[in-house]
């Protein structure tokens, strides 16, 4: 029986995978060695692939602790929700930033920046670095008293034995071994994870949210060597909080630590809100379908709530440059299932994220006023989690005649904002603002990093306290009690109007001359990197460097409007 589920399972997943699917998807699944193919090469090519790539079919290879994710996609496939929908979680998982977490050329150029502004602790910063990006690999090599080691001929390269399970991401041997011990203590955060070293291929436990019959127990033991066993904390915010609440240390110019800094912190802030009452990280990210679900092919009842893995979060530049160099990237999704992605993460910003209105316009005098109103309807800041992400407000007035009267915080082509100084001088920044009445003013919701001596710095090793922290805060975050980890900083800590829920900023505009009816423009926009976190990475020249920018190249650094109204005032 098992046997004959395998080999359905393997049809399967050929059938989706489409006819350019390689022929390491039929290879036996104890097979341990990767496959002699870079996943992520250092020497690419601009040139986009083509519309319509199918993607490459999901390793199945097995290690000591883990089996790849093709090796759970032979049953947990072709799964439909009440209504119909496709919810598979083969094919939601793959084209997400979760699958991808190794493959992020963003990431793996800012680790070899990191690198090479601190040459003393390149073992360290790697390590930790694939503690999360590359979790299967690293803690195969930390069980076998080594540690993670990402570049050069570490496990981007495709010499190396772990290769295969390094580029896997965060799959789902991964996140479903750990166990409920700790979750929540601080001891569990920047990747402290625990998962079972003792326990044989075979024998090893795979927690999920239900309880499950001796006999689907008996088919998945024997088709996949893991034991399905109920863990209620898989549906916990506590689960995500492993890895997205990350402190890492302090290093001073004299190479010494110096500290720690919390680095991205989703969770705390959660913990400090009103949604802490009402939802859990997976409500948002990984929402319920239409009804039950029946989750393998080899049968079982329908389950109810199941959490779609579709990880929608905020971040729609990584998928479009996947989708873009599929091909060299060695990618398992098709082009349709990042466009699937980009689609959920767009409606997740712009339905889900933050609302911005136009309150108390006034005309008098040749003066224009009125209110810009930003409300946050995440659980956490927004942006949150890695500083190089931003939200700003683009205000414009237009007169009659639809003549510019005034603007401020209009994105340039290279993804810079027009007034930023930060975007033109790295040494200095926007403040956090109350009151906007020159255009080379923008209200821009970010974090602004200091080093050791006080400059302003995007190398996170060297971070040692935010200069600036005016993220939106989420509904009941109170600002006066927030322990310094998720504080405001700067003047947006004395803003009244800036609290827990949203932000108030008054913007006072002449119109001289100009005639009206006046259109007045509000829109919130954001980017998941910003244009200084990426051209800082100038300052080393390196493989993964280059890379980066030849695909930022091929695919600007664009901004995303998550909200926007518009009026007019006579």
């Amino acid at each position: 029986l098992v046997a004959l589920l395998l080999t359905l399972g393997l049809l399967i997943i050929h059938a989706r995978s489409g006819p350019s699917t390689p022929p390491q998807i039929a290879r036996k699944l104890a097979t341990p060695t990767p496959e002699p193919t870079q996943s992520v090469p250092v020497e690419t090519t601009t040139q986009p692939a083509p519309t319509g790539h199918s993607g490459r079919a999901l390793p199945v290879e097995r290690g000591r602790f883990f089996a790849a994710s093709g090796a759970c996609a032979l049953c947990h496939t072709n799964m439909v929700d009440e209504a119909g929908a496709d919810v598979s979680t083969d094919a939601d998982w793959c084209s997400t930033m979760m699958a991808n977490s190794a493959r992020d050329v963003f990431w793996q150029a800012t680790l070899r920046s990191e690198v090479l502004s601190s040459p003393d602790y390149q073992a360290a910063i790697e390590d930790k670095c694939a503690t999360c990006h590359m979790p299967m690999a690293r803690f195969t090599s930390v069980a076998r008293g080594g540690q993670g080691q990402v570049l050069d001929a570490g496990y981007l390269s495709s010499e190396d034995e772990l290769h295969t399970l390094a580029m896997d991401s965060v799959a789902c041997t991964a996140c479903h071994q750990i166990a409920a011990e700790g979750l929540g203590d601080p001891d569990s955060f920047s990747g402290g994870w625990v998962i079972d070293t003792e326990l044989p291929m075979g024998e090893r436990l795979g927690f999920g949210p239900y309880t499950v019959d001796e006999a689907q127990i008996a088919v998945m033991q024997g088709g996949s060597g893991f034991v399905p066993t109920q863990g209620p904390h898989l549906s916990e915010s506590e689960m995500c909080a492993t890895c997205h609440t990350l402190f890492t240390s302090v290093i001073s110019p004299s190479g010494e630590i110096a500290g720690r800094f919390p680095e991205q912190t989703p969770y705390l802030e959660w913990l400090h809100s009103d949604y802490v009452e009402t939802k859990s990280c997976q409500s948002c990210h990984m929402p319920a379908p239409q009804g039950g679900v029946q989750l393998s092919v080899t049968g079982g009842p329908p389950r109810s709530p199941f959490s779609q893995h579709i990880f929608v979060g905020g971040n729609t530049y990584m998928p479009q440059v996947l989708k873009t160099f599929a091909s060299e990237m060695a990618v398992t999704a098709s082009s349709d299932d990042f466009d699937a992605t980009i689609e959920r993460t767009l409606d997740q910003l712009q339905r889900r994220t933050a609302t911005v209105r136009v309150e108390n316009p006034n005309l008098s005098d040749a003066r224009l006023s009125c209110d810009v109103v930003v409300e946050n309807q995440a659980g956490h800041k927004f942006p949150s989690s890695y500083p190089a992400r931003r939200a700003w407000l683009h205000f414009a007035v237009r007169d009659a005649d639809g003549e510019v009267v005034f603007e401020s915080g209009a994105v340039n082509p290279d993804g810079s904002i027009a007034g930023n100084v930060n975007d033109t001088d790295a040494t200095a920044y926007e403040p956090h603002y109350q009151v906007i009445d020159q255009p080379d003013q923008v209200q821009i919701y970010e974090t602004i990093i200091r080093n050791t001596t006080g400059d302003i710095t995007t190398v996170l090793m060297h971070a040692a306290e935010y200069a600036k922290d005016n993220r939106v805060l989420p509904a009941g975050f109170d600002k006066g009690t927030a322990p310094a980890e998720i504080a405001a900083y700067g003047r947006a800590l004395d803003d009244a109007d800036f609290d827990g829920g949203g932000d108030r900023i008054h913007y006072v505009v002449g119109v001289g001359d100009a005639q009206g009816p006046f259109s007045v423009t509000a829109e919130l926009l954001y980017q998941s990197i910003s244009a200084r976190w990426a051209d800082n990475l100038r300052r080393h020249e390196a493989p993964e460097i280059v890379r980066f920018f030849e695909f930022r190249e091929a695919v600007p650094l664009t901004a995303v409007t998550v909200a926007r109204q518009e009026m007019k005032v006579e």
